[in-house]
């Protein structure tokens, strides 16, 4: 572990561990789709996909499912996804997140029989300060 000091901050550096061990994403799904086509079969293969695309393992992943709820896009109330994807590391750049974004699109078309233009992926980068974990922060894990 490597330190560094001064009269106003202290940063510590573990040398153990590398970025990929701070990203722990986070999927949240909102849907007017009814909770019937969110199998839990469905949530485990969103699941692989979603830490497949980001480089991640299933056991790092946390999905939130919001269905059946009053929703309108692109001016329509016809079936449609809100998919967020929140993470450390993964989602920082507009390389990467066009990567993410055509293999998370291919799955949910795929699953949920949605045409593209009803589907909307954001990508949110967080900070190892903006997640808890074990009673601390990334930051100090």
């Amino acid at each position: 572990m490597l330190s560094c000091r001064s009269s106003l901050v202290s940063i510590q550096f573990r040398a153990d561990l590398t970025p990929a061990d701070f990203r722990m994403p986070f999927v949240d799904i909102q849907s007017n789709l009814p909770a019937s086509s969110f199998s839990e079969d469905f949530l485990k293969k969103l699941c692989s996909c979603t830490a497949a695309a980001l480089g991640k393992p299933e056991e790092r992943m946390h999905l939130v499912v919001q269905p059946g709820l009053p929703m309108l896009v692109a001016g329509s109330c016809s079936p449609c996804v809100i998919l967020s994807v929140s993470a450390i590391g993964v989602t920082d750049t507009a390389d990467k997140n066009k990567e993410h974004s055509a293999k998370i699109f291919e799955f949910l078309t795929r699953e949920l029989s949605l045409t593209a233009d009803r589907i909307t992926i954001q990508f949110h980068a967080l900070q190892p300060h903006q997640v808890g974990k074990k009673g601390t922060v990334m930051s100090f894990l």
